[in-house]
Formats: C-alpha cells, sequence, structure tokens
C-alpha cells in the first residue's frame, strides 16, 4: 500500500493511470478503475485534470448492444511533441514524434566539422526551427533527447566522444540556457535498449541491445532502468577481450571484442583490399548474392567472434531479451540461427535472442521515447512502432 502525503499520492496515482490509458490505447474509466485498483471517485477526478490539461481525449464508442454507449480515454497525442537527435561522426538526425512516440518530421544533417562550437549552434538552429514550427499544439515541443557515441555520466555530462575528440562537455546546459526546453543526454547504446523495450519487448524488465555498427556499444535496461556502474559508463562490451594480445584497439588493449565482431571491421577491411573509397551495404549484398567467397568467409568470422562475446554477456547478465543491432546480419541468411547454434553452453540462459527490427533509428527513436517519459512522468512506456516514411522539416 501506498503511503505517503496526499500531493505525492496524488502524483503516483495519476502515473499508474496515464500509464494504463497508453497500454490500453483506449479504455473506460470503470477498467481503469479495475486495472489500477483505484476507486471510481479517484478516477474521476484525475481523469477530469487531464482532460482539462488536455492530455487526454474522450471517445464515444458507436455499438448496438443494449445499455450506454461506453466513453473511452485515450491519450491526446497531438498535445505535444518529442525531439530526439542522434548526435554522430559527420552526421545529425533529427526525428519528431508525437506523444505516442510516432514520428511526424524527420530530417538529418551532413556536417564536416568536429568542432564543439560550431556543432552547439548547429544544434540550437535546427532544434529552434522545430520549436518555431509547433508552437501550435497545445505543449508545443516538451523535451529535446540527445543520442551521443560516446561516455555520458550520471550528471548527463558528456565525458568523451572518440570521434569527435570532445571531453567533459556540458551540452545539456549550453543548449537549455538557449532554448528554454528540458534536454536529455544518453549513451546510444542505452537509447538504443530504451526504443526495444519501449516499441517491442513490453514484457521484458531485463534486455540488452548490442549495437554493431562503428564499434560494439551495450545498451542495459534493468527492473525498466538504465543499468549505468558507478559513473554511468557501464555498457563499453566492446572492449573485453576475446583474443588475448590480438589486433591492437585505440583503447590501449589488444584483442577486444570490437576488433573482430562490429561491421566496422568488415568495411575497412573491404575497402581496402578492393580499393572502394565510399564501400556500403549494396555491394556487400551483391557480394554475398554472387556467394564471394571471402566475404562469406568473413561473414562467418564476424558471427563467430560475435558468438564468444555474446556468450560472455549471457553468462554475466541473465538476460530475458539480448536484441542485436545490425545490418549485416539483417542481410545475411541465417545470421541469428547460426549464433544461436554457437551459444552451447548449458549455463547460458536468456529468453529471446533477436535482431532489431528499427535498425539505427533506434537511437533517435529512444531518445523521443525518453522525453516522453519524462514529460508524462511515468514509470515506463508501452507504445507501438510503426515503420513508416515521414516528410522532411
Amino acid at each position: 500500500m501506498i503511503t505517503g502525503d496526499a500531493a505525492y499520492i496524488k502524483k503516483i496515482n495519476r502515473s499508474f493511470i496515464i500509464k494504463e490509458i497508453i497500454k490500453e490505447g483506449m479504455i473506460s474509466r470503470a477498467d481503469l478503475s479495475k486495472v489500477t485498483a483505484l476507486t471510481r471517485a479517484t478516477i474521476s477526478a484525475q481523469v477530469a485534470d487531464l482532460l482539462e490539461e488536455g492530455l487526454i481525449i474522450e471517445t464515444m464508442l458507436e455499438h448496438n448492444a443494449v445499455g450506454r454507449k461506453p466513453i473511452m480515454l485515450s491519450l491526446n497525442a497531438q498535445a505535444g511533441y518529442a525531439l530526439g537527435i542522434d548526435l554522430d561522426y559527420g552526421k545529425i538526425s533529427f526525428s519528431l514524434s508525437d506523444l505516442l512516440g510516432q514520428p511526424v518530421h524527420s530530417t538529418f544533417i551532413e556536417i564536416n566539422t568536429t568542432e564543439y562550437p560550431e556543432i552547439l549552434q548547429i544544434l540550437l538552429k535546427q532544434i529552434k526551427k522545430y520549436k518555431d514550427k509547433y508552437t501550435d499544439s497545445r505543449y508545443g515541443i516538451v523535451g529535446v533527447g540527445i543520442s551521443i557515441h560516446g561516455l555520458v555520466a550520471k550528471d548527463e555530462i558528456v565525458h568523451f566522444v572518440p570521434k569527435l575528440g570532445w571531453n567533459e562537455i556540458d551540452l545539456k546546459n549550453d543548449l537549455e540556457k538557449e532554448i528554454n526546453i528540458d534536454v536529455y543526454i544518453e549513451n546510444n547504446a542505452n537509447l538504443s535498449s530504451f526504443a526495444e523495450r519501449v516499441f517491442f519487448h513490453h514484457e521484458t524488465d531485463n534486455l540488452l541491445c548490442a549495437t554493431l555498427y562503428s564499434g560494439i556499444g551495450l545498451g542495459m535496461m534493468m527492473k525498466d532502468d538504465f543499468f549505468r556502474g558507478h559513473d554511468g559508463f557501464a555498457g563499453e562490451a566492446g572492449h573485453m577481450i576475446v583474443v588475448p594480445e590480438g589486433r591492437a584497439c585505440k583503447c590501449g588493449n589488444k584483442g577486444c571484442w570490437e576488433k573482430y565482431a562490429s561491421e566496422y571491421g568488415i568495411f575497412e577491411y573491404l575497402a581496402e583490399t578492393r580499393q572502394i573509397k565510399k564501400l556500403g551495404y549494396e555491394h556487400i549484398q551483391k557480394w554475398l548474392d554472387r556467394g564471394d567467397e571471402e566475404v562469406t568467409e568473413l561473414m562467418e568470422q564476424f558471427i563467430y567472434y560475435l558468438s564468444v562475446g555474446l556468450n560472455n554477456l549471457i553468462n554475466m547478465y541473465n538476460p530475458a531479451v539480448l536484441v542485436l543491432d545490425s545490418e549485416l546480419l539483417r542481410m545475411y541468411p541465417d545470421a541469428l540461427e547460426k549464433i544461436k547454434g554457437n551459444l552451447h553452453s548449458t549455463i547460458s540462459h536468456y529468453r529471446e535472442l533477436t535482431i532489431s527490427s528499427i535498425g539505427k533509428k533506434s537511437c533517435v527513436l529512444g531518445a523521443c521515447a525518453l522525453v516522453i517519459k519524462h514529460f508524462l512522468d511515468v514509470p515506463m512506456l508501452n507504445l507501438s512502432y510503426e515503420n513508416k516514411k515521414n516528410p522532411s522539416l
């Protein structure tokens, strides 16, 4: 039983109600009372507040049954918008979603600088564009979530971004003082794991998501929250050693997992050996379709070393769900079954191993979802994912 002062209890009850409305999509007051175990009087008072605030809407269902037509409650998705940003080397992606996490606009900007002051101004200019365009909604832009491909401390200070050469950057403060919008800074792999939990894996509170693109990032959701470690830097699984005295890594060690099981290694090798400067997935797909023996062998090695690291992660964390985010795995026939076939240990336990169906958009969608979670002040979101193209800003 929840105890405390009246304001605190009201806040907790409000959170339960919003969470259930989002989860069910549409729900009546009577059913809300049943699933939350709150009295009808409490439900009526809270719903009245939410209607007045414009956060929920009422819909009267048409039906032929005898009796009163049920009035259903649902979230007002257009009451405000969340802006997600993926800040990566050479490119910044933007996605604006409604309060149900559905993208309504997206765009990207290619950048040829790593200088913080220049990138800060690019971010400010684009955020202000979105802010000005969506002033007509009740709450406008309710927050900005930013995905960082590097180390983010618990206080949201950007500790280190390898490709940009940034150290100890207070991006959150620098943006908030200019735009007057709440900003949330998070590691890209964490946001990918959050997107997987929010949009797909609603029935688990223990999920790992490994992103395998330019390196290996590991996002960890434990009990519906990020597992961050002591300073917030947990998840650097790409730098666990899988080959003692193996290939040199920029981190200073040799034989790191990401040197053998990230897509970057395959792209780097093939670009050099086949003299293709802008090697893309389409090249690899073409070679695989032709049965290219060298490319096939590279993929088999990729899967082997990936399995070695996954075995370690499974034994360390015992996740319910483990999601792999890799375009190469999506392209390669039977990749998932081959990985599962390499996980022989009788002590390795997990419920589900899957390849992400969101892909590279997961971190920016996770950023939007994180903003929505904070704005609505709910413990967790259960949203649906619609893979559709969106117009540019």
